[in-house]
C-alpha cells in the first residue's frame, strides 16, 4: 500500500486572511518562520498561496506593501488534495504544474500544507 499525503504533511498551518496587507504577511511570515501560507476567504475559503518567492518579486516592483492585500499577490487557486491521496499522485501533479505548495484538505477544512521541501526532507531522513 503506498504512503498518503497525511504522512507527509505539516498539520500546523497559519493562514493569511485575503484582506491582510502585505505588510502584515510579511510579519506573518518573520514571527511565525514562514516560507508559505494558505490565503483564506472569511476564514474558510481557499483562495490561493502566498510564498517567500511572492514576496521578493514585490519588492522587485517597489510597491508599497501597506497598500496590497494578500489576495492581490497570491498564486490563485492552488493544488489542494484531501489527506487520503496517495503521495505519489501529489508529487506527479506538483512536477506536472511545476508547483511547490500544496493544501491538504480534511471535509471542507483544512488539514495540513506539503512543501516540495517536505517531499525533499524524506530522502535525507531516509538516509
Amino acid at each position: 500500500m503506498s504512503k498518503l499525503i497525511s504522512s507527509l504533511m505539516q498539520a500546523r498551518v497559519w493562514s493569511i486572511d485575503m484582506d491582510d496587507t502585505i505588510l502584515e504577511v510579511e510579519r506573518q511570515f518573520a514571527e511565525q518562520g514562514l516560507t508559505w501560507a494558505p490565503v483564506l476567504e472569511s476564514k474558510r475559503a481557499i483562495v490561493g498561496v502566498i510564498s517567500a518567492a511572492d514576496l521578493l518579486q514585490f519588492h522587485a516592483q517597489e510597491r508599497d506593501p501597506a497598500r496590497v492585500a494578500a489576495w492581490q499577490l497570491c498564486s490563485y487557486k492552488p493544488i489542494s488534495v484531501d489527506e487520503t491521496t496517495p503521495l505519489a499522485e501529489v508529487a506527479r501533479q506538483m512536477t506536472e504544474q511545476g508547483i511547490h505548495h500544496v493544501v491538504v484538505t480534511r471535509g471542507d477544512g483544512i488539514a495540513g500544507v506539503v512543501s516540495s521541501m517536505d517531499f525533499v526532507k524524506t530522502f535525507v531522513d531516509a538516509g
